[in-house]
């Protein structure tokens, strides 16, 4: 590791703390020629895959960015706390990286986050899925409400 104070090359690790969790190990570092003391923070590098949109032939990066404007957009005027709403999408981009393909469709994604929405507010969940699903009459709402109401019923009597 490089001294990021005179670029020496040859830096000694003096103490390694692992996080809580155990996901990131914080090491104490000091630089034997100017004795500049320095932290490095360690994890694994886990990339999300490509997403492969509607069509099945374009391929576009994951947007952090547009994964959060959309469950907001869902969630807008609904009261759910900041914290859970970072927590859903910490749980989601957790399971993209955990994935063994390079690629995944966007319907996938879209799946992952209709399961959080479920979780924090059935409100926000049918609005997405009112354009997940591209409602276009009453009774595809109708039928969605009937379906979220039943597993409701079902988590709460559990």
């Amino acid at each position: 590791m490089l001294c990021p104070y005179c670029g020496h090359s040859d830096t000694q690790v003096i103490d390694s703390r692992t996080s809580e969790d155990g996901t990131i190990v914080r090491r104490r570092r000091k630089c034997p020629k100017c004795n500049s003391r320095f932290t490095t923070y360690e994890k694994a590098a886990l990339f999300i895959p490509m997403l492969i949109k509607r069509d099945g032939l374009t391929r576009v990066p994951y947007s952090q960015e547009k994964l959060r404007k959309s469950m907001e957009l869902a969630l807008r005027k609904r009261h759910v706390k900041a914290e859970l709403i970072e927590g859903a999408i910490e749980r989601i981009e957790r399971n993209l990286k955990l994935r063994k393909e390079k690629e995944i469709s966007t319907k996938e994604v879209g799946k992952l986050v209709m399961s959080e929405l479920r979780q924090l507010d059935p409100v926000a969940y049918l609005r997405f899925a009112s354009v997940y699903f591209n409602y276009s009459k009453a009774e595809d709402f109708a039928e969605a409400l009937k379906k979220l109401g039943d597993t409701l019923e079902v988590e709460n009597k559990s």
